[in-house]
């Protein structure tokens, strides 16, 4: 019952991470058969991501390494004119528009629009003629710029990860005007150095420029891929989001598979047949996940594995656990149970006997496990004794959601039925009351007990993961048979890509 729920949200957040993560690998001819995970994200949210664009081109201007720009060239009259310049820096950045184009050629086309800068820096020229001692002058410059770029990223597999190639990228000048200091150097001399040095500096502006594009996009590529892999992995658990198959790039979203193959120590999930079809997701939100069964039912055996499906409950929850019904029943129950013994001395251990199986219908998540219930007594001055153990064959159904950066489990149907059952006040059985009482507890109170407690642990989870710093918007969680989906909108947070330039640069 709890474990669905947690995959579902721990998935999610993952392919929030890797919503645009495709590649240009080869696979076999089944491109859905190996796959366990699969992300859509549509045109809108390409739109929004673009806008953060800025940022990343921004970066790249004023990270750039522009080398020193020297030359020389022969005048008349003047001789052989030397110059160089240095110290080149960029102020004044800013960009007026951007935008983006998904293309069935496997890549994203962005073109960004008038970015103007205004590049600083020295000029050192001098001359070596017949009429001139070799002479030499320096003089502070400005070059004001309007610049168009076009940047064709790819995204290809490398290693079973994601790499962004950006190498295609494209400048085009609509303004170099080169200002010396002051404007005080004679007219010609102004316009001899813009006409032989335009030249020289478009070029090297264009390929320093596009290299730190290019290192930025596969360094956000990395990045991404290494805080995903962070996200699936908790422990000796991890989930292999390496690609299953070629990604699949429309006019109107970009769709990637990936193999959600889940590791635990030495033991490994293996590849099914998997429902997915590209017509179960639609093109109305911005983000769209869809998760196999088998990733669920996987999940659930490592947890059980990993010895993680243990829940004590004592002290306050413990009595409010078992005074939910002031009945004449339940006080005999409780007596006979605890024996006199306070709550603060007791404890209860609900654990799972065996690896609960996963199934996912229309109406939620079905949850079928073998649990173990055991309650103890700690007597001032005695030793501790179980009063009480049974197992139940439980089945539940669960539908889940997410609100308010907060996971929601809300059982719809609970279905339980006695395996064994012990316990020392009745030691016989003959007392049909007292398993009747624990009989209701379990169903209305001990089950949803159990789903608060699992909520809060995988809310904290996942909040230690970095959900919560997305804004997601009226996210929903579809289940269908043998899958799930989930829908949302988002905003970017702008401070993420931000926090993220500033500690990487």
């Amino acid at each position: 019952m709890l474990w669905a729920g947690r995959m579902r949200l721990e998935n999610f957040g993952i392919l929030v991470m890797l919503f645009h993560a495709s590649a240009a690998c080869e696979f076999g001819p089944f491109p859905y058969s190996a796959t366990g995970i699969v992300c859509r994200m549509t045109k809108p949210a390409a739109l929004l991501l673009n806008q953060e664009t800025a940022q990343v081109i921004q970066a790249a201007f004023r990270n750039a390494n522009f080398p020193n720009i020297t030359g020389e060239k022969s005048m008349r009259l003047l001789g052989k004119v030397a110059y160089g310049l240095t110290n080149i820096q960029v102020n004044d950045l800013s960009i007026e528009q951007s935008e983006v184009e998904l293309r069935e050629d496997n890549a994203i086309h962005i073109t960004i629009k008038n970015v103007t800068a205004v590049f600083k820096g020295t000029l050192t020229y001098g001359y070596a003629g017949a009429w001139f001692l070799n002479l030499f002058h320096s003089v502070d410059f400005e070059i004001d710029s309007s610049i168009d770029l076009q940047i064709n990223t790819e995204l290809r597999c490398q290693k079973d990860k994601v790499a962004a190639d950006a190498s295609d990228c494209y400048l085009a000048f609509h303004k170099l005007t080169l200002h010396l200091q002051g404007d005080k150097e004679p007219g010609w001399l102004k316009q001899l150095f813009t006409d032989f040095i335009s030249f020289t500096l478009k070029l090297v502006l264009k390929r320093e420029v596009c290299k730190e594009i290019n290192f930025l996009a596969q360094m956000l590529a990395n990045f991404v891929q290494d805080l995903a892999e962070n996200f699936v992995q908790d422990g000796d658990i991890k989930v292999d989001i390496s690609l299953a198959s070629a990604p699949l790039i429309k006019a109107n979203y970009l769709e990637s598979h990936h193999k959600g193959l889940v590791l635990y120590k030495n033991y490994s999930g293996v590849f099914s047949d998997s429902v997915f079809s590209p017509s179960l997701l639609t093109e109305s939100r911005m983000l769209y996940f869809w998760l196999s069964e088998h990733i669920l039912n996987s999940l659930a055996l490592a947890a059980f594995l990993d010895k993680r499906l243990v829940l004590t409950i004592r002290g306050e929850k413990l009595q409010a656990l078992f005074e939910a019904e002031d009945t004449e029943e339940q006080r005999k129950a409780v007596q006979m149970i605890f024996q006199g013994t306070s709550y603060n001395d007791s404890v209860a251990k609900v654990w799972s006997l065996s690896h609960p199986q996963i199934s996912v219908q229309t109406e939620g998540t079905i949850v079928k496990s073998l649990v173990a219930v055991e309650v103890s007594i700690f007597p001032p001055g005695e030793d501790p004794k179980m009063v009480l153990y049974m197992e139940k064959e439980t089945t539940v159904t669960i539908q889940a959601a997410y609100a308010e950066k907060k996971l929601i489990l809300h059982p719809v149907d609970s279905r339980t039925e006695f395996k064994a059952f012990k316990c020392t006040a009745d030691p016989n059985g003959n007392d049909p009351s007292l398993r009747n009482f624990l009989q209701t507890i379990i169903s209305v109170v001990g089950i949803p007990e159990v789903i608060s407690s699992i909520e809060l642990a995988l809310t904290s989870l996942l909040n230690s993961k970095g959900l919560h710093l997305f804004d997601i918007k009226n996210p929903e969680i579809i289940t269908r048979e043998g899958y799930v989906i989930v829908q949302l909108d988002f905003s970017f947070p702008n401070h993420l890509l931000l926090g993220f330039l500033e500690e990487r640069l």
